[in-house]
């Protein structure tokens, strides 16, 4: 680490910072301080408060990224400031760490399922995602759901919750787990309960989110390209299946863990669960498209396959 980042000036007040640091790191047990990666989870809470409550009310401060906050914190805690050469070190040990402690949230569904509500972070420039955030220790995850989304939009899903109705995915090996929450009115009020954390919630026609990273749809419909919704993709194909056929997640349970499965291990047993997959998936498309010769008058719910036909025989040719 360079000698500018060993000698950080302190531009965050130290009246300030120690509010801050006493809140939140000061008085964590002796024997968790130890624990480098507890004491960054603090950090990030102190990084946040300071966020809050200070940045845009006190002249004297403003606004940081998490590495000079820190910088800060190490600097100013004597039994931290040995530590300060390992900073950056320990920064990325604390976030691959961070990426693999499960999220929980919630997808919430307006009346009809026709949208679904989006949050976009502070210091997002347009990406959206559903609201969700990591699991405390010990934490069930439906009440980590829970309270990440009041948290983020200010509304309790309690009342609404099944803890057996939800969706999973496995990104970057991170488990994302999102309760299914059905028929909110779109005339509900969202207001985040933290500031400097969700910038806007809105309301977004399901039928208009990208179904892979190359649908512009959404750049067409709406003027928002399909990388906005990156963190959504994974769950879109599963979602509007969710809404078209007015189902429960239930039914799209087995696909969500088998994609779960093939992003942690890359074990035979997952190949083989690959291997039948595909061979099933194979069988299901002759099935399917078996079906439709014999029903010309099946019904599609998305609006695009209204002027669609099928071209049976290329069809047929290409499942050979």
């Amino acid at each position: 680490m360079s000698q500018e980042t060993r000698t950080v000036e302190h531009t965050i007040p130290f009246d300030i910072l120690n509010d801050v640091l006493t809140r939140f790191i000061i008085l964590v047990p002796e024997a968790a301080k130890e624990n480098l990666i507890r004491i960054c989870f603090q950090i990030e809470l102190a990084h946040w408060f300071y966020l809050d409550f200070y940045v845009g009310t006190d002249e004297r401060c403003k606004s940081c990224s998490m590495y000079e906050f820190a910088a800060h914190a190490f600097q100013h805690i004597p039994s931290l400031k040995s530590e300060i050469p390992r900073l950056s070190e320990i920064l990325e040990e604390w976030k691959e760490y961070k990426m693999s402690v499960p999220t929980y949230g919630a997808i919430i569904l307006s009346e009809g399922l026709s949208h679904v509500l989006l949050v976009q972070s502070y210091w997002a420039k347009t990406s959206w995602s559903f609201p969700k955030g990591k699991v405390n220790e010990a934490e069930d995850p439906a009440h980590c759901a829970i309270r990440e989304v009041l948290e983020e939009t200010g509304f309790d899903i309690s009342p609404h919750i099944n803890p057996n109705d939800y969706l999973e995915s496995v990104v970057n090996d991170q488990l994302a787990r999102l309760y299914v929450i059905k028929n909110i009115p779109r005339s509900t009020e969202f207001k985040p309960r933290t500031r400097c954390e969700i910038k806007a919630c809105n309301w977004f026609a399901v039928a208009d989110l990208p179904n892979n990273k190359k649908d512009f749809t959404p750049k067409v419909k709406i003027g928002v390209g399909p990388n906005a919704f990156f963190m959504v993709l994974p769950f879109v194909k599963r979602l509007k299946m969710i809404c078209n056929n007015q189902g429960s997640s239930k039914k799209y349970r087995q696909k969500s863990e088998i994609e779960s499965a093939g992003s942690k291990s890359k074990a035979k047993s997952s190949t083989k669960a690959e291997e039948v997959k595909k061979r099933d998936k194979k069988h299901s498309k002759r099935q399917l498209f078996a079906e439709s010769a014999k029903s010309a008058t099946r019904e599609f719910s998305a609006p695009s396959w209204d002027n669609f036909k099928f071209d049976m025989k290329a069809i047929m040719d290409c499942l050979q």
